[in-house]
């Protein structure tokens, strides 16, 4: 198995029928894979936006899109540079700081959104050291762990469902529940996979000793 291999993010979609024509598709176009990491952080800075200064039902609604959006671009990305045989050298730079960007722009939001402007930022940070952790680990020979509970797939997917929930709430009172929910458990959710993966390399490290 390469090295590449070894640290890739394992995603199940990748191995879809859809996935892999899009990918091929891609490939075969002019768009390089660098492009396409560069316009997850485009969707992510709109849903940012729709969720910080369009929280209605069709602002939530659409903030969720583009979180699944944003995924599709990660999700892509890697194939077309992989599947497809487009890989850069700065392709590693590509797949790392946009994800981090997109992160920081969506959680740092969401904690404006539900007015906890400081859940969001710890959550923000939190969400960046649970990288940190990971490539921590590959730094020192490891194979890069991506487990959770709340690895990044996880973390939009509380977040998709709350802009959802939200957009149903605003049907019946104008607080931001769901929301507020999500900040947490991202917060939270984000701090054990630290701690998680943190004690996963401590094992490694004492079974090489």
């Amino acid at each position: 198995m390469s090295d590449t291999e070894t640290n890739r993010r394992p995603v199940a979609a990748r191995n879809t029928g859809w996935a892999r024509a899009a990918a091929a598709r891609l490939a075969r176009s002019n768009v390089t894979p660098n492009q396409i990491s560069l316009v997850s952080i485009a969707f992510a800075a709109v849903g940012a936006a729709l969720l910080v200064c369009w929280p209605t039902v069709i602002g939530l609604t659409l903030c969720a899109l583009c979180i699944q959006l944003r995924l599709l671009c990660n999700l892509l990305d890697g194939m077309v540079a992989v599947e497809g045989g487009k890989g850069t050298a700065l392709g590693r730079i590509y797949n790392e700081f946009p994800d981090r960007i997109s992160d920081s722009l969506l959680i740092v939001a969401l904690g404006y959104a539900c007015g906890a402007a400081w859940l969001g930022w710890l959550g923000a940070l939190l969400a960046v050291l649970t990288a940190y952790v990971r490539i921590f680990g590959g730094s020192l020979g490891l194979a890069q762990d991506f487990r959770g509970p709340l690895a990044k797939a996880q973390r939009m997917a509380v977040l998709t469902g709350a802009c959802l929930a939200g957009a149903a709430e605003t049907f019946w009172h104008a607080e931001r529940l769901s929301l507020y929910a999500a900040a947490i458990v991202i917060a939270a959710g984000s701090l054990l996979t630290c701690v998680t993966r943190t004690r996963a390399i401590a094992t490694q490290l004492r079974g090489q000793a």
